[in-house]
């Protein structure tokens, strides 16, 4: 059974052990499982990427990290402020809470809410403010934003970067126009991971037009990332997982690509099959030849990945949950791209 408090304070030992160790700076490509109506429709998951040495001065606005900071996650969203990118803080982009010692060992949908319209009203409320009629939550798209952990298992893909590379992403973002114009097809948020991937990494990730009819999605972009981080050794390429976090809330399902999603789902690919069987065939083998990739077999498991930096620093695994249970406080109370 893993215990929060003990992995705190072994994070603490290990980073102020290791401080002068961690110059180099990090990407982790983050390839999120999908959940609840939408994602049984379309199970491609949600994209985004985490920067260990870039920070949030606003959730608009990139800035380099201060030595006791963690770094930020950003992706592309659609129908929040009508901003095409945000930068959330790791501890609330996972939890919807500030510090890891207030993340609850279980959790459950009123719990949830109650956590997230909390972080929105005390940071977030100049992207989604109340209702004027009601004083309420604007709908649900802005919960995209925090607590990914509570609805989803979340797979790391982790690259090394330097801190000139970090400067450069920040000078881009910070002067170019972010205004949304997101397209579920061809500017989604796997798109918008591809591209920042190429923009540390020219070339190094692409779409599969394929297997994946010509969307960029999330198994893609980590399969490029591991094929490319092979020919690039130098790179310290590893992996970890952020397991979903126990309750009642719904779990999500695995990740897949366009055609292995419509050859594995019954609802899909039996009226396929009748309708057009040739179809149906060319499906099969354009997933068996182009669309496969298998997701790693035991990655490290974190409760956030700045834990994951520690152990590709240091070569220790000292933080990864046993048994993929976790022991933390007992829950107070009783969607995706």
């Amino acid at each position: 059974m893993w215990n929060i408090r003990a992995a705190l304070a072994i994070a603490a030992v290990v980073a102020l052990s290791f401080s002068g160790v961690l110059a180099r700076a990090d990407a982790a490509f983050l390839m999120e499982e999908p959940y609840g109506k939408f994602g049984a429709i379309s199970p491609t998951g949600h994209a985004a990427i985490y920067l260990d040495h870039i920070c949030a001065e606003s959730p608009t606005r990139l800035r380099l990290c201060q030595p006791d900071e963690t770094g930020v996650v950003i992706s592309r969203y659609r129908k929040i402020g009508g901003y095409d990118w945000l930068a959330i803080p790791v501890v609330p982009y996972f939890y919807a809470v500030e510090h890891l010692d207030e993340v609850p060992g279980e959790i459950d949908p009123a719990h949830l809410t109650e956590l997230r319209n909390q972080y929105r009203r005390d940071h977030l409320m100049q992207y989604a403010s109340d209702t004027p009629e009601h004083g309420e939550a604007p709908g649900d798209d802005w919960a995209q934003l925090i607590g990914a952990s509570y609805i989803r298992t979340i797979y790391g893909f982790q690259i090394q970067t330097t801190l000139d590379e970090d400067e450069r992403i920040i000078a881009k973002f910070n002067d170019r126009s972010n205004v949304s114009h997101f397209n579920l097809f061809f500017h989604n948020c796997a798109d918008f991971s591809r591209v920042l991937l190429n923009t540390y990494y020219p070339h190094a990730v692409h779409r599969n037009v394929i297997a994946d009819l010509g969307m960029t999605t999330p198994k893609q972009v980590a399969s490029s990332l591991t094929k490319y981080a092979k020919r690039h050794p130098e790179l310290e390429f590893s992996t970890f997982m952020i397991p979903q976090v126990q309750g009642s809330t719904q779990r999500s399902t695995g990740v897949r690509g366009v055609a292995e999603a419509l050859v594995k789902s019954k609802k899909y690919v039996v009226p396929l099959a009748l309708l057009n069987p040739e179809l149906t065939a060319g499906l099969v083998v354009t997933y068996l030849t182009e669309g496969r990739y298998e997701l790693p077999k035991k990655p490290a498991k974190v409760l956030v990945p700045e834990e994951q930096n520690k152990k590709t620093a240091n070569g220790v695994n000292k933080l990864a949950m046993s048994g993929g249970t976790r022991t933390l406080r007992p829950c107070k109370t009783g969607h995706d791209d």
